[in-house]
């Protein structure tokens, strides 16, 4: 199978990248710097810089997005180029086009009185910050050209933490101040374990079209065991809470609980890696090493 990552240097598409490499497939990456090309091409991912994707990608099987960080002035575009291209194949040959959303998407958990959605669960109200994507789903998912697919990972966690990192770096400074409140939870998802659930969905998507996967451990944590347990790993003296101060803290304060069930039920996904409040004697090492690169 031919496969394209867009954003295939990011902290979700490097390792789906290297998991459909791993699955035996030809996958190519695309980046927007042409520093990091080469460290594509070492863990055996063709290199594309830029725009140059556009000119193999009548030649994918699946083509997968995670370019949704950088908002909808790059995604719609991707949908609307894939989609002209893969009209002008085989009706039967599609290309199959993943899109990378996120489980904000749901809204806060008081929104269904505080129970749990998951895939089958209509969107409610999202953080401003990513409204945009709810909407974009459903472009995604209608689009009568391609085979569209949706999945939402949690928040992740694991190796540089993505948009955890700011607190490890906090931790790593000696004072932890983050942005919540007592009693707040996370949905969270390892990276490794989201890139197991892309394998699958891509070797099946043929069959998805229409579909969207949640992506999440099957228990939320408690923010306060997380801090705390970050604070005695890394030797800080404590941690303390302070209020969203703009649009991306406000997502990060976001309780969309999420309990996926159509990964297990439709290809066997079960995630494995430890939570990250159990893992965090790991967790934390891996991150310090990380910085030391």
């Amino acid at each position: 199978m031919k496969v394209l990552i867009l954003g295939a240097s990011g902290f979700i598409g490097g390792p789906v990248s290297q998991a459909f490499v791993r699955s035996g497939h030809e996958v190519y990456g695309s980046t927007r710097s042409q520093e990091k090309a080469p460290g594509l091409a070492a863990k055996e991912i063709m290199p594309l810089v830029g725009e140059e994707w556009k000119s193999i990608a009548a030649d994918m099987d699946v083509i997968v997005d995670c370019t949704a960080a950088y908002g909808p002035d790059m995604a719609v575009p991707n949908l609307k180029t894939v989609a002209e291209i893969s009209k002008k194949r085989d009706s039967l040959y599609k290309i199959s086009y993943i899109f990378t959303s996120g489980t904000w998407v749901h809204g806060n958990m008081d929104q269904r009185g505080g129970f749990f959605a998951d895939e089958r669960s209509p969107t409610k109200k999202s953080p401003d910050l990513v409204e945009w994507r709810a909407l974009f789903e459903r472009d995604v998912l209608q689009n009568p050209d391609v085979n569209g697919i949706v999945i939402r990972p949690a928040l992740l966690y694991g190796k540089s933490m993505s948009l955890l990192e700011p607190l490890f770096q906090q931790a790593m400074a000696g004072k932890i101040e983050w942005v919540g409140a007592p009693g707040d939870r996370y949905s969270l998802i390892h990276g490794d374990d989201l890139a197991d659930l892309y394998v699958r969905v891509g070797e099946g998507a043929s069959m998805y079209k229409g579909l969207t996967f949640d992506a999440a451990n099957p228990q939320s944590e408690s923010l306060d065991d997380l801090l705390a347990k970050l604070a005695q790993v890394s030797g800080c003296s404590g941690y303390s809470y302070r209020a969203p101060q703009n649009t991306f803290e406000v997502a990060m304060t976001t309780t969309s609980f999420t309990r996926p069930s159509l990964g297990r039920a439709l290809t066997g996904w079960v995630p494995k890696k430890f939570g990250l409040v159990d893992g965090m004697q790991v967790y934390y090492k891996t991150y310090v090493a990380s910085q030391k690169k």
